[in-house]
C-alpha cells in the first residue's frame, strides 16, 4: 500500500510516521518553499488521548526522548486583571501534557520523505482505483489513498468537498513568545489563566522542558535533530472583532492595547521574539454531509478546524492520525477493504471532530464576545 499525504502539519507527519513503522509507505506533499517557511513555534497542551496517539505513532525507541521533551502542567483557570488581581474564574482547573509544537514537529519529521514547494492543484481517481494527486511545481503522484491533512484551506477538501467551507468568527489574535527568565516569576500565577482587559483577552503559558530539546536528542535519540530552544512564555492576546490593526507589528498591536498594564506584563510582550510573534484569525470548519466513498479522506483541520479556545485542535488531529494508521493497517494486512478501513475512520471522526468544533465555539465569547458562532 502507499499512501500520499498532502499537509506537513502535526496530524499528517504523525499518520507518516505511523504508517511508516507498520511498513507502509507513505510520502508527505507539503506547499510551503520549505519545512520552516512559517511561524510554528507555540506550545500546545495535549490531553490523554491526544498525547497517547502521538505515542503510538512514533517508534518505540523515540519514547524516553518524548517523555523528556514534555512538561506535566496544570492550571487553575482564573480571571485576572490588567495588574493581575483576581476577578474571577473560568472554570475547573486544566491538567494537560505540554509540548512545543516546532520541536514535535521535528520529531514527527525525521525519517520521513517530506517534498516541499508541492501545491496541490487537483487529483484523479484513476481506472483500476488508486488516486493521482496532481501539484503545481513537480510531478503528479499516484497512491492507493490521499489523505488531505492540509489545514483549514485545504485544497483536497475543495474538491473532495466544495460545500464544506471555513467560517470566519471574526476573531483575530496575536501569538508569540517570550524567553522565561526570573524576571517573570512573578507572572506565575497567571499561567493559563485569562487576563481580562478593555475588550482583550491575554492568555499566557509556561513551557519548561525538562532537558533542552536539542541536548535531549542528543543523549538519547541521536538520529533525530531537535531545535536548539529554551524555555519561554507564550503568550496570545484575543483582539476585538472590529479592532483596527492597519500598520501594527505583532507586538505593537498588544502593546497599543496595553496601557496602564502590570509592568511585567508589558515587558512580557516588549522582549518576545518578533520571528516568533503573528497575527492570526479565528475560522472553523464544520464537517457536514459525508462524501462518497473513495481513496481520498480528510485529517485535521481540513474538515474540523477548532477555536483554539477549546483547546482541542491538535489533540482532535492526532486522534485522527492514530485512528487512520490503525484502519490502513487492517487494510494493508488483509483483514478488511481499503475503502471499507477508510470509510470506519471517516464515521468516527465525523462524529467526534463536530463534537471537537462545537466545544471549542461555545468556549469563544468567555474570551471574544462579538465572535460570529453561526
Amino acid at each position: 500500500m502507499r499512501v500520499s499525504v498532502v499537509g506537513a502539519g502535526l496530524g499528517g507527519l504523525a499518520l507518516a510516521q505511523g504508517l511508516r513503522g507498520a511498513g507502509i509507505e507513505a510520502d508527505v506533499f507539503e506547499r510551503d518553499p520549505g519545512i520552516v517557511a512559517r511561524f510554528q513555534g507555540y506550545r500546545l497542551v495535549l490531553n490523554p488521548t491526544g498525547f497517547q496517539a502521538v505515542r503510538d505513532c512514533l517508534p518505540t525507541r523515540w519514547h524516553p526522548l518524548l517523555d523528556e521533551i514534555v512538561m506535566e502542567a496544570s492550571a487553575e483557570q482564573l480571571v485576572l486583571d490588567p495588574r493581575l488581581n483576581e476577578i474571577g474564574r473560568l472554570g475547573a482547573g486544566r491538567t494537560g501534557i505540554v509540548v512545543d509544537r516546532q520541536v514535535l514537529r521535528h520529531l514527527l519529521l525525521t525519517g520521513l520523505t517530506v517534498h516541499t514547494d508541492a501545491a496541490l492543484t487537483g487529483y484523479d481517481v484513476l481506472p483500476d482505483g488508486t488516486v493521482r494527486a496532481r501539484f503545481a511545481h513537480r510531478d503528479p503522484a499516484t497512491a492507493d489513498l490521499l489523505v488531505g491533512a492540509d489545514g483549514v484551506t485545504s485544497a483536497v477538501r475543495g474538491v473532495l468537498s466544495p460545500r464544506t467551507t471555513p467560517t470566519d468568527t471574526g476573531v483575530r489574535f496575536v501569538i508569540g513568545r517570550t524567553p522565561l527568565t526570573d524576571e517573570f516569576a512573578a507572572l506565575s500565577k497567571a499561567y493559563g489563566s485569562k487576563i481580562a482587559g478593555d475588550g482583550v483577552s491575554l492568555l499566557l503559558g509556561a513551557m519548561r522542558f525538562r532537558t533542552p530539546p536539542k541536548q535531549a536528542a542528543e543523549q538519547l535519540a541521536p538520529d533525530v535533530t531537535l531545535p536548539d530552544i529554551g524555555d519561554y512564555v507564550r503568550w496570545a492576546m484575543i483582539l476585538p472583532s472590529n479592532g483596527s490593526l492597519e500598520n501594527l507589528t505583532a507586538q505593537d498591536a498588544v502593546l497599543s492595547r496595553m496601557d496602564g498594564w502590570h509592568p511585567e506584563l508589558r515587558a512580557l510582550i516588549e522582549q518576545a521574539d518578533p520571528d516568533n510573534s503573528t497575527l492570526l484569525s479565528i475560522r472553523v470548519v464544520k464537517p457536514a454531509e459525508r462524501w462518497a466513498p473513495g481513496p481520498v479522506t480528510l485529517l485535521g483541520d481540513a474538515i474540523h478546524a477548532t477555536s483554539p479556545t477549546g483547546g482541542n485542535g491538535a489533540n482532535t488531529a492526532l486522534r485522527d492520525a492514530d485512528l487512520l494508521r490503525r484502519r490502513l493497517i487492517e487494510a494493508d494486512g488483509g483483514s478488511r477493504d481499503l475503502l471499507d478501513a477508510v470509510g470506519d475512520y471517516e464515521r468516527q471522526m465525523f462524529e467526534y471532530g463536530a463534537e471537537a468544533v462545537r466545544s471549542s465555539l461555545e468556549r469563544l465569547p468567555a474570551f471574544a464576545p462579538g465572535a460570529k458562532l453561526s
